[in-house]
């Protein structure tokens, strides 16, 4: 078993908060129109719920457990749902350039849900991604956690007044969960670039620009035609 953060014995991040947002993943690709999703409707869904499934039945609370294996399933999962939404935001901006997109409500409502699986999407890879992922934030005493993807306010808030510096990484043991990468995933999408969160390594940037990226495409290429096609 991985060694605890020294000092605690703390239980595990729970497994709530990202579970809903995989769910919520798949939920949003699964309802979107039909020419917008790889093959056959409830294909992807099913993939992604395969794998979804044993991950839940190895942490169904908590996150206190990881191996190589789940760790693949972890990030293959987190892939496909990128993957997916890639390919319905392309085609989204296809039927856009071709003409084929004709019913402005409908386009929007479909605009809506891929910006929103982006910004699960992201969240996750985030949480999968920075300091070994969940397990290893939590569970691994900081001085052999691997190096950090992104600095949070918590991580250089321990010289701060006593009521902030309580919260802070160094003083209370905090570690970021999915709600906070939630958060970061959020506002990047929302104003193109890092806001109270910087990544620090190459991986992280490269994610956070291609989010920005895609949420700027959705906003203002996507938007601006479905306005135009509910027009006068």
């Amino acid at each position: 078993m991985q060694e605890e953060r020294a000092g605690q014995a703390h239980p595990g991040e729970p497994r709530l908060p990202a579970a809903v947002g995989v769910v919520a993943a798949i939920a949003l690709y699964a309802v979107l129109p039909s020419h917008l999703q790889i093959g056959p409707r409830f294909v992807i869904p099913a993939l992604e719920s395969l794998l979804f499934v044993p991950l839940v039945l190895a942490n169904p609370r908590r996150m206190t457990r990881e191996n190589r294996l789940l760790r693949r399933l972890s990030i293959g999962l987190v892939l496909l749902i990128a993957l997916s939404n890639t390919t319905a935001l392309v085609l989204l901006i296809r039927s856009l350039v071709t003409g084929e997109a004709t019913a402005g409500g409908q386009l929007l409502a479909a605009a809506a849900q891929v910006w929103l699986t982006n910004v699960l999407v992201f969240a996750l890879a985030y949480w999968e991604l920075d300091r070994g992922g969940p397990v290893t934030r939590f569970r691994v005493a900081r001085p052999g956690l691997p190096d950090a993807d992104f600095r949070f306010p918590q991580d250089e808030d321990h010289d701060a007044i006593s009521e902030v510096a309580k919260r802070s990484s160094a003083k209370s043991g905090w570690a970021p969960g999915f709600i906070d990468y939630l958060y970061v995933s959020v506002t990047n999408s929302s104003a193109f670039s890092p806001t109270d969160t910087m990544p620090l390594s190459v991986r992280a940037k490269l994610l956070m620009a291609v989010e920005s990226v895609s949420a700027l495409m959705l906003s203002v290429l996507v938007v601006s035609f479905a306005i135009g096609l509910l027009g006068p």
